[in-house]
């Protein structure tokens, strides 16, 4: 390839990537060296710059003729870059009745090739399948979303007991917990469900309460009976007249801490969320989104897209985590937001994923009245 460019550019050219041609070229000289770069098989496609200089062998008119005569043997793309066009993009007639893409900054015609790239790949991508899943229960789902609505006209976040109602309906898995409104239940639930080091979690609760952490919502680390009791007593005292009751749950075993959601788009409909959880999860926003019903393909390039994605195929010592748990998870969730239209946003923040399983520890469920939208409308756009 160099030896094929030196051989038709002038003298001085530099022919490493980007290739400068120098104010020397000619018509013919870019011409012959535009038919290699596009025949090459290293080479995917072609960004051409055409810069003014006061000194240049030939006009711009002349270039733009190298680019546009003959773009019907070349089996490549070609963009070009014209630093004096009036217009953010043109397209350039060609002689074989197509166009050429013109674009006034190279940086917005590098992102428009690129974003082709990426198309081309998603194109090229295997359609794949949506896995069939056991253990649904879509008629209680829509139950427990119906009569939600027919209480709550307008919408809003499910309790702590319908929202784990709906996850069950679908096999999510959850960690377990239990539901007390008094200090007493509190202590009996904490006997019932201590994890590790016989140690508990407190979470208090009341509608729309959204980020506990903020609020300072969240007890860990209880134990025994006294520490539950001092636990509940101080959310009573800094949530009077909000507290509702509060989740006891086992301490976690260590894992690693991921966010796993849904959100709707006005467009697109549902969109399954994956990525870092815990506290970091919107300051940092490592996270990638795909159409549910997910596929088997889009299940797996969800699991990897992340920047966090290695920290689950063993890392530090670590060991992998369970893959096959987590892929079924995002399944179910998928499916629970292709199933019904009024879910219109689902929070599982933080979701545990061990080497031995995967459990939502926190979960939030917010509905809203919605007609389903046809798949049809939604496939074309």
């Amino acid at each position: 390839m160099i030896d094929d460019l030196h051989a038709v550019l002038p003298q001085g050219a530099a022919v490493g990537n980007p290739v400068d041609a120098t104010a020397a070229v000619t018509e013919d000289q870019l011409a012959d060296c535009l038919d290699r770069l596009t025949h090459h098989p290293g080479i995917d496609a072609v960004l051409v710059a055409l810069v003014p200089t006061a000194v240049a062998a030939a006009t711009g008119d002349d270039l733009i003729r190298a680019l546009t005569d003959a773009p019907a043997h070349r089996a490549k793309p070609i963009a070009a870059v014209r630093l004096e066009q009036d217009l953010p993009v043109k397209l350039l007639p060609a002689a074989d009745g197509g166009t050429i893409p013109s674009y006034a900054e190279p940086q917005a015609a590098a992102r428009a090739v690129a974003h082709a790239a990426r198309r081309a790949a998603w194109l090229a991508r295997p359609v794949g399948t949506v896995p069939e899943l056991d253990g649904i229960d879509t008629a209680h789902a829509q139950e427990v979303t119906e009569t939600f609505l027919a209480t709550h006209p307008d919408g809003g976040w499910l309790d702590a007991r319908t929202c784990a109602d709906l996850l069950t309906c679908y096999g999510i898995p959850q960690i377990p917990w239990a539901w007390a409104e008094t200090e007493d239940e509190a202590v009996l639930a904490a006997q019932r469900l201590r994890g590790p080091d016989d140690r508990v979690v407190m979470k208090a609760h009341w509608p729309g309460l959204v980020h506990k952490s903020e609020q300072q919502a969240v007890h860990l680390d209880l134990q025994g009976d006294a520490q539950v009791r001092a636990a509940f007593r101080d959310f009573e005292t800094r949530f009077a007249g909000l507290l509702t009751g509060v989740v006891v749950q086992p301490l976690a075993a260590r894992g690693t801490e991921l966010f796993a959601g849904v959100v709707q788009d006005e467009v697109f409909g549902p969109l399954v969320l994956f990525g870092l959880g815990g506290t970091a999860t919107e300051v940092l926003g490592d996270h990638a989104a795909r159409l549910a019903p997910l596929t088997d393909h889009d299940v797996h390039d969800l699991i990897t897209a992340p920047r966090c994605a290695p920290l689950l195929f063993g890392a530090r010592g670590n060991g992998p985590a369970d893959l096959e748990g987590l892929e079924q998870l995002l399944l179910r969730l998928s499916r629970m937001a292709a199933d019904l239209p009024q879910l219109a946003e689902v929070d599982f923040n933080p979701v545990l994923a061990t080497a031995a399983d995967v459990s939502v520890l926190d979960a939030r469920v917010r509905l809203v009245p919605r007609t389903p939208q046809d798949p049809y409308l939604r496939r074309l756009r």
